[in-house]
């Protein structure tokens, strides 16, 4: 028997009944968290949003609503009616905000009823990420993982407020648009009305804000969401959220300031942390140089150092090759790793470098009586001496080499550096280490399609001493191009627009393409910029990258109420699926 509201209006929620209430009469509604019956009384906490509160059915209160409330299990929807009284000595609950008090039951309604739960939804996980998908209304049931939204939206909110105190408007843009396809794969959605034809979901608003820019605007920004059709991981999905904003007659300075004015206002007030601003800056190259990435985590040291100059007159033929090839002998330092890292420890780092494309790794342990390693007698007195300052190792330091081209030596010791310091536990998860990478290149050579293509997008300004240099030596060009990075992870990224559509179709010529392909597919924002566009820069922040990091969470899934898998499916609802043939028919599409 299902019983229904009527008059019956919610006065407090479950969280928010205090000793100051006792006395009061109060209804509550919510699910059925835990029961205890203890025969003569049955105990429940009732949950909802707002937190848990324990309800006692008593017979010298009510027999009728004891007597009905025995049939109550986990997760049934109830609402009651009854009076706020302090617990007795000895059984309040400190630990939580209602644990002073309990709500005596004078009358019960039992609003619904469930089936049993194919997981246990108070206390641990205990099922699948899939069945938690599948499932996912269930688990967002979670008080744990409820907390994961109230602070998305309070974030969401404290970002809308500082932006439009700055002067920003809030402006959306389609969602229904061109393809334009540069980097990842656009999701299509045919016309029914122009047969043939298709829109693409945006996977930024990148062109329409900066029309808006030439509109006049001045200041824009969005909490947008956003699609690509691109393989996915713990920190991507097929649609995502980003705090998308552009700014007229700006410099990446002006950008930037706003970007750490929110950042640290976010983290203070959603956090209680303080952000030192301004936040670091590291080039390019300098990023790759010594951490061997442009994202890298500065919670810990252990830099990447260049050696090439001290064992080039070496005997060991392996290094010598390789600087003969033009190539680079780089090494970290583990402290301490000569007695944490064992042989067979080091075969495995061994094998993990060469599955991220270097030839090898060398490994020297020192000892009080020098190298412990098998290169060490190729090696004089003095060029061992010269490494271990260069690297500044002592007694029970670990060296770890790699002899190979130079982005290859970078980007293989950079990874093997986040490896070792997850294996030593160099890396601490409360600290957030902010960096912004500044002057990227502007361009790079896509092997597989033999031709230059945007680092960022086509639409990032040159630095201004490096114009000369877009269509002679277009790999000498930097963008005035800017990330930013927290913790190891890139969570948002910008740049200075051009403005000029002389140089933009500079920049698509030498991108490859050409005019007539230029005009189908940008014509539109080619003709816009004919008429006056300011000098303009802005940026994007992933909004759920941010949220996972400072919910503390590995994955974004963490953050976003429905998410999708790894191969970009919806377990809840079972998309994507397949569609009436009326519908195609309808659209003018046949399926291969």
């Amino acid at each position: 028997m299902i019983d229904y509201l009527g008059e019956w209006q919610r006065t407090h929620d479950c969280g928010c009944l205090r000793a100051g209430n006792i006395g009061e009469e109060a209804t509550l509604m919510g699910w059925v968290n835990t029961r205890r019956d203890l025969g003569s009384l049955i105990f429940i906490d009732l949950r909802d949003r707002g937190g848990i509160t324990q309800i006692v059915f008593d017979p010298r209160i009510d027999e009728a609503a004891l007597e009905k409330a025995r049939v109550l299990r986990n997760e049934w929807v109830i609402a009651v009616r009854g009076s706020v009284s302090r617990r007795l000595e000895g059984q309040e609950n400190p630990d939580m905000p209602t644990g002073a008090v309990e709500l005596q039951v004078k009358e019960l309604k039992i609003l619904n009823r469930t089936e049993v739960p194919p997981f246990q939804v108070d206390g641990m996980v205990d099922a699948s990420e899939a069945l938690r998908l599948k499932y996912r209304y269930l688990e967002l049931r979670r008080p744990k993982v409820l907390q994961h939204f109230i602070r998305r939206h309070r974030i969401a909110a404290l970002t809308r407020e500082y932006l439009g105190k700055r002067g920003f408007l809030e402006v959306e843009t389609p969602f229904l648009t061109k393809s334009t396809p540069e980097g990842a794969r656009d999701y299509l959605v045919p016309s029914r009305v122009n047969k043939g034809m298709f829109y693409a979901l945006p996977q930024s608003p990148q062109l329409f804000k900066q029309l808006l820019m030439i509109s006049g605007f001045d200041r824009y920004y969005q909490i947008v969401r956003c699609f690509r059709d691109e393989d996915l991981r713990a920190d991507r999905q097929p649609e995502f959220t980003q705090v998308d904003l552009e700014m007229s007659f700006a410099q990446e300075e002006d950008v930037m300031q706003i970007f750490e004015g929110l950042i640290k206002e976010l983290f203070f007030h959603v956090l209680g942390k303080e952000v030192i601003i301004p936040i670091p800056r590291m080039d390019y190259q300098a990023a790759m140089d010594r951490f061997g990435s442009d994202k890298p985590d500065t919670r810990f040291g252990m830099e990447l150092r260049d050696i090439t100059d001290l064992v080039k007159d070496t005997e060991f033929k392996v290094f010598r090759g390789v600087i003969e090839k033009g190539g680079v002998i780089k090494g970290i330092k583990v402290d301490k790793g000569a007695s944490i890292f064992s042989r067979k420890i080091l075969d495995e780092l061994s094998r993990q470098v060469t599955e991220w494309g270097a030839k090898g790794l060398a490994w020297i342990k020192m000892t009080e009586n020098g190298w412990q390693s098998s290169i060490s007698k190729f090696f004089d007195d003095s060029q061992q001496a010269a490494v271990n300052q260069r690297l500044g190792a002592i007694s029970d330091d670990l060296i770890l080499i790699v002899a190979d081209q130079s982005n290859i030596a970078n980007q293989s010791l950079g990874m093997l550096r986040l490896e070792v310091a997850k294996r030593v536990g160099l890396i601490r998860k409360d600290d957030h280490a902010f960096l912004w990478i500044t002057r990227f290149p502007l361009l790079e050579f896509n092997e597989t399609e033999g031709r230059l293509e945007a680092v960022h997008h086509p639409f990032t300004a040159p630095l201004d001493e490096d114009i000369g240099f877009v269509e002679e030596q277009p790999g000498r060009v930097r963008a005035k191009a800017y990330d930013l990075v927290l913790n190891g992870v890139e969570v948002g990224g910008g740049s200075v627009r051009i403005h000029n559509m002389d140089m933009q179709v500079k920049m698509f010529r030498v991108l490859g393409i050409s005019e007539e392909e230029a005009d189908q597919k940008f014509g539109f924002f080619l003709e816009a910029l004919r008429y006056g566009a300011p000098p303009h820069a802005g940026m994007a922040i992933g909004f759920d990258r941010l949220v996972a990091i400072m919910s503390g969470v590995e994955s974004i899934r963490e953050v976003i109420a429905f998410p999708k898998t790894a191969s970009a499916t919806c377990l809840l609802t079972d998309a994507p699926s397949h569609v009436d043939g009326r519908q195609l028919d309808e659209l003018g599409i046949s399926l291969k």
